[in-house]
C-alpha cells in the first residue's frame, strides 16, 4: 500500500502541538440518499455490528440499506437545523470554544473536530494538522464512557490514516473521562439549573446509549462506566436512590441489550401513576437524533400515552460552559509534557541558520526530505 504524499516542509517551521475532537458522525443532509451512505459505514463496521460479514453483508446491502433510509430521512429531517445537523453544529461549536479556552489557559494548540462516519472524516482532518505543522496530536473522542463500539472505533481510524502515513506524528489518546469532576459538575449544574427554573421531577432518568449485552461479558467496560457516571451524578445531586433510575436507550435488531432499556421504564413509570419525569442523556456531549427525536419526541409521547403528566428532557451539555471547562481540563491533563507554545521568531530563525549550514535546501523540502539537524 503506497503511502500518502508529505506535505511540504521549510526549515525554521514551527512544529505545533494539537487536538482532535471525535464524535460519532452524522448525514450530510437529511434525504434518503445521504443517509444510506452513513448508515453503510456506520453499521458496516466491525466494532458497532460483531457478526460476520458473510451473514451480515446480506442483510445490511440487501434489506437495511433498501428500507431503513428513508424512514431515518425523516426523522433527521424533524431535527435538522437551518446551520445543518445538531451533532455537526454543536460539535463544531465544542471545537472552536475548546481552542479558546486552552488559549486563555496558556496553551497555543491547534483544535479541529472529525466525525468517525460522515464529515469531516478523521483521515481528512489529520491531513489538515499535519499540513498546518502538526506534529503532536491528542485525539479527544467525545464519548465520555469508553466503548469498543465508539472510542475503540475511533482509535481504528486513526491507526488506518498512520498505516498510510509516512511521517506519523506523535499520538496521544483520551479513552475514558466518565468520572471526571469537571464533566459530573457540568451534567449537575445543567440539572440543577433546569429545576431552578422548572422545579424537580418524581423521577429523573438517566438514559445512555445501549450496547448489545454479550459485550460487557466479553469485556467492555462501558456497562460498568455508565452506571459509575450515574452514581456519582445522582450523589453530587443528592438524590435518593428511589429518585432516580438509570437506563439504556437506541436498542437495534432483536439481540439482548443493556438493560433496563429506556421507553419501557418510562412508560411503566407512567402506568405506575408517575406524575412528572425529567430525562437527561450524560453518554451524549452533544444534542443530535438519539436525543432530540427519540428521547423528547417518541419517549416523551410514550410516557404521556401511558399516563404520565408532564414530560422534561434537560439538553445535552453542548456548548455549555462548564462543560467546555471540563473539556479543557482533560485535554490539558493528556497534553502534559508536551511544548504547547510556539517557539518565537527568533529561536526558529536560528534553527533555520542551523538547518542551511548543515546543507538543507532554502525552499520547501520536496515530499519528504529529510530534516536536518
Amino acid at each position: 500500500m503506497p503511502f500518502q504524499t508529505e506535505p511540504p516542509y521549510t526549515h525554521g517551521q514551527a512544529e505545533r502541538t494539537a487536538v482532535l475532537l471525535c464524535n460519532l458522525g452524522t448525514p450530510d443532509e437529511p434525504t434518503a440518499s445521504a443517509v444510506r451512505r452513513y448508515l453503510s459505514d456506520f453499521l458496516g463496521d466491525h466494532r458497532v455490528v460483531e457478526i460476520p460479514r458473510l451473514v451480515w453483508w446480506p442483510i445490511l446491502h440487501g434489506i437495511i440499506l433498501r428500507t431503513r433510509p428513508a424512514k431515518s430521512a425523516e426523522k433527521y429531517a424533524s431535527v435538522w437545523t437551518p446551520e445543518g445537523s445538531p451533532l455537526a453544529v454543536w460539535t463544531a461549536k465544542q471545537a472552536t470554544l475548546l481552542r479558546g479556552w486552552l488559549g486563555q489557559a496558556g496553551h497555543n494548540v491547534l483544535v479541529r473536530h472529525a466525525m468517525r462516519y460522515g464529515n469531516p472524516s478523521i483521515a481528512s482532518q489529520l491531513d489538515a494538522l499535519k499540513a498546518e505543522g502538526a506534529t503532536r496530536i491528542l485525539i479527544l473522542p467525545l464519548y465520555p464512557q469508553y466503548s469498543a463500539t465508539t472510542t475503540a472505533s475511533v482509535l481504528d481510524a486513526v491507526y488506518s490514516w498512520a498505516a498510510r502515513t509516512r511521517n506519523v506524528p506523535e499520538l496521544r489518546f483520551v479513552n475514558r473521562y466518565h468520572d471526571h469532576p469537571g464533566y459530573i459538575d457540568a451534567l449537575a449544574l445543567s440539572i440543577e439549573t433546569h429545576w431552578k427554573h422548572h422545579g424537580q421531577p418524581d423521577k429523573l432518568v438517566m438514559s445512555f446509549h445501549g450496547v448489545p449485552e454479550r459485550t460487557l461479558h466479553l469485556g467492555d467496560p462501558y456497562h460498568c462506566e455508565s452506571l459509575k457516571t450515574g452514581r456519582l451524578l445522582a450523589e453530587r445531586l443528592g438524590l435518593r436512590k428511589d429518585h432516580y433510575q438509570i437506563t439504556f436507550q437506541s436498542r437495534f435488531g432483536k439481540a439482548k441489550w443493556l438493560e433496563p432499556y429506556t421507553q419501557p421504564t418510562i412508560e411503566a413509570l407512567g402506568k405506575a401513576g408517575t406524575r412528572r419525569v425529567d430525562v437527561v442523556c450524560p453518554g451524549f456531549t452533544s444534542d443530535c437524533l438519539e436525543t432530540l427525536e427519540e428521547i423528547n419526541m417518541e419517549v416523551r409521547e410514550a410516557f404521556l400515552h401511558a399516563g404520565g403528566q408532564e414530560f422534561h428532557y434537560i439538553p445535552c451539555l453542548n456548548d455549555n460552559n462548564h462543560w467546555i471547562t471540563a473539556l479543557s481540563r482533560v485535554a490539558q491533563q493528556h497534553l502534559a509534557g508536551w511544548p504547547t507554545e510556539v517557539p518565537g521568531a527568533a529561536a526558529l530563525a536560528d534553527a533555520r541558520s542551523h538547518a542551511l549550514a548543515g546543507g538543507a535546501p532554502a525552499g520547501a523540502c520536496p515530499a519528504h526530505a529529510g530534516r536536518a539537524p
